[in-house]
């Protein structure tokens, strides 16, 4: 049966990492997978990410409907991977074996790293960003720094602190995007903006692939927190869990990005944080944004952190054998990893728009196929 935790032991550090999960260790229900994937979406890189649809050149009337479909038909792949979890009891990449082998798993592993690296990393920026102005610090790099400090204590703290993250992003998220949207409709004239161009063929299908794209860059993480549930738990009850936490809040803060690129066009563009803390108004309000931004970017950094971790230690095993390793090790690992990313944010700042839309596009193409062999392989 499994076991019932204190509140002490759910926030105590995890001890597993890439081996099978006991039974006896099993834990929860399908509905923690519809919050932490909630909350890990409700957040401004997915904000910019439906804004680069229209800033690309979809009129937002078609680019929602169309971030829509591809978040629909990623979000199945997806979730597909996250009913795996409770049946293998392993992380998601470690899997890979059974379709690449020991080794040739490898290579897959390796560019799954890059990938968390760069989400890690992107995500950072604009988190520093949002920290610095909730702190009132004038170097956004200094908000870099602080942000990752707070992403490598509960990446190392482990799956319950991650998934307690997910729901409390999810309560901040829904607070502060959706004070969002109703601010952009009292503040802008949003119909003046919306429907001003015809339909095209080539930014609609831009704007697919960035929804489809955004959901299965998440292929790789999500058995990683489903692997705790018991064996028994529903695969239809995972899956749908998981789908509809990610669909609706990747929707929902895609929907806000193309809205707000439509009427704020370039104002958006040069200082995505402080445009959006400023439509919050009210000094007092605009703390509540920042904080929704904070906590979401923590929510899903935590993921990459905690991620990384297992697809390093698992590129690692594959040459010495190990499935385990010291609560030393692991925490180095973890806080080596953030640390990287930190170097990777301080780089990449000034240049962040670009630097994500090429990556959210190499990501779309790398991951598609994998997902495809290891779904067919596995179902």
């Amino acid at each position: 049966m499994p076991v019932q935790h204190t509140p002490g032991e759910r926030l105590s550090v995890e001890t597993r990492t890439i081996e099978v999960i006991p039974d006896a260790e099993r834990h929860g229900t399908p509905r923690s997978q519809f919050t932490l994937w909630f909350g890990a979406n409700m957040q401004i890189t997915a904000i910019v990410d439906g804004a680069l649809a229209v800033v690309f050149g979809a009129d937002a009337l078609w680019a929602i409907p169309a971030l829509l479909i591809g978040n629909v038909l990623g979000g199945i792949v997806m979730a597909l991977h996250s009913a795996q979890g409770p049946r293998l009891g392993v992380p998601q990449m470690i899997s890979s074996r059974a379709q690449f082998g020991v080794y040739g798993a490898v290579l897959p592993l390796l560019l799954v790293i890059l990938m968390y690296l760069g989400f890690a990393a992107t995500g950072s920026v604009l988190a520093g960003q949002a920290l610095s102005e909730m702190l009132h610090i004038d170097n956004t790099n200094a908000g870099i720094l602080v942000f990752g400090a707070l992403t490598a204590v509960v990446a190392v703290t482990g799956y319950r602190l991650i998934h307690i993250a997910g729901r409390v992003a999810t309560v901040v998220g829904v607070l502060g995007l959706g004070y969002l949207l109703v601010r952009l409709f009292t503040q802008y004239d949003v119909g003046a903006h919306v429907g001003t161009k015809g339909f095209e063929t080539a930014t609609f299908l831009l704007a697919v692939g960035l929804g489809a794209g955004w959901q299965l860059t998440f292929g790789p993480y999500v058995a990683d927190y489903s692997r705790y549930l018991p064996r028994d738990t529903s695969t239809r009850a995972t899956f749908w869990s998981t789908f509809a936490g990610s669909v609706i809040g990747s929707q929902w803060a895609m929907t806000l990005g193309a809205l707000t690129a439509a009427v704020a066009g370039k104002t958006f563009l040069s200082d995505q944080v402080g445009f959006l803390g400023d439509l919050a108004g009210p000094a007092v309000l605009a703390v509540l944004v920042y904080l929704a931004i904070v906590v979401g970017k923590l929510t899903v950094n935590c993921l990459n952190a905690y991620g990384g971790f297992m697809s390093i230690l698992t590129t690692v095993t594959a040459f010495d054998g190990r499935s385990r390793i010291s609560a030393g090790a692991r925490a180095a690992y973890i806080v080596g990893f953030t640390a990287v990313s930190m170097v990777i944010a301080l780089a990449a700042s000034d240049d962040f728009l670009d630097n994500f839309k090429n990556f959210v596009l190499l990501i779309l193409m790398v991951f598609t196929p994998w997902s495809a062999i290891n779904l067919v392989d596995y179902y």
